[in-house]
């Protein structure tokens, strides 16, 4: 970026991430896109060799969920997070599956893990809150955008409008995105996951002990979730199977949803730091 330019600014307060990004609903969403931003050869040949996803996945999927979280609700916090993303990333380099030498920090390889958000996030709201109108759409997609400067990446870098986005999108689906080592592992319901280690005690202490018994059924919940909230598109490319009657089933559960959530309380609805933000602004504009 040159040194002239303007810093990159956050999404804005009750923008369309404003409200999405810490909204409880939006856990049922994030493993979509991990599973299609992993699907990229060099993505995936850099969290097999150097994610801790396997070792320790519970804090793995809490610092990701945290620097999320700053991407939109951290004001000054959101940049100082985009440069120590790229700091963490400067030493990933190896082989991917395909033979080829790849870098994370490469620029077609690291706009693909920011773009996956787009068209997840597109079939999130359509199941969990309302269909986007247009004008929702192109917002979301700027703003997506805003929250890629952030993390260093640069105009040239992805698509510029959502009409552009979607040939590239398809393009990657044609040509790059494959089921890989860490796609099977995200998806297996046959494999050994520690019991959580996050929360209160007494929930801690309560799920080690049940876990024998509640491990089964939260990982085939989980493969469940994964390949439902994925596109049509993305479960395609992937040859994931998917039937009528599963997007059935994940309709009513996502109706449940979205008419149960926004009657709760905000402590409840959002995250904790979304909903601290939130507060800030409000008070801010008092």
């Amino acid at each position: 970026m040159p040194p002239s330019a303007p810093p990159p600014e956050p999404p804005p307060p009750g923008g369309v991430l404003w409200s999405l990004a810490g909204d409880v609903r939006m856990l049922l969403m994030l493993p979509s896109a991990l599973l299609l931003q992993v699907a990229h050869p060099a993505v995936g040949a850099g969290v097999d060799t150097h994610s801790v996803f396997r070792t320790d996945p519970w804090g793995r999927a809490a610092r990701s969920l945290d620097s999320l979280l700053l991407w939109v609700y951290g004001g000054e916090a959101a940049r100082a997070e985009g440069r120590r993303l790229r700091r963490m990333h400067r030493d990933i380099s190896g082989t991917d599956t395909r033979g080829r030498a790849y870098h994370a920090l490469r620029p077609e390889t690291y706009a693909w893990v920011h773009a996956t958000g787009y068209p997840v996030n597109r079939r999130g709201l359509a199941l969990l809150v309302r269909p986007l109108t247009p004008a929702q759409d192109r917002a979301l997609y700027a703003e997506w955008l805003r929250v890629g400067r952030l993390l260093g990446l640069r105009e040239r870098d992805m698509p510029a409008t959502p009409e552009e986005f979607w040939p590239y999108y398809r393009r990657m689906l044609a040509t790059e995105v494959e089921t890989n080592a860490v796609v099977r592992d995200l998806l297996a319901t046959d494999t050994r996951v520690p019991a959580p280690d996050r929360g209160p005690l007494v929930l801690r202490l309560t799920l080690r002990a049940l876990w024998p018994l509640l491990l089964p059924l939260a990982l085939r919940a989980r493969r469940f979730l994964t390949i439902g909230f994925l596109p049509a598109d993305a479960r395609a490319a992937l040859g994931l199977d998917w039937t009528p009657a599963r997007e059935r089933c994940l309709r009513r559960l996502a109706t449940a949803f979205r008419l149960l959530t926004p009657a709760l309380p905000e402590r409840l609805r959002y995250l904790p730091y979304a909903r601290r933000a939130r507060a800030e602004a409000r008070r801010g504009h008092a």
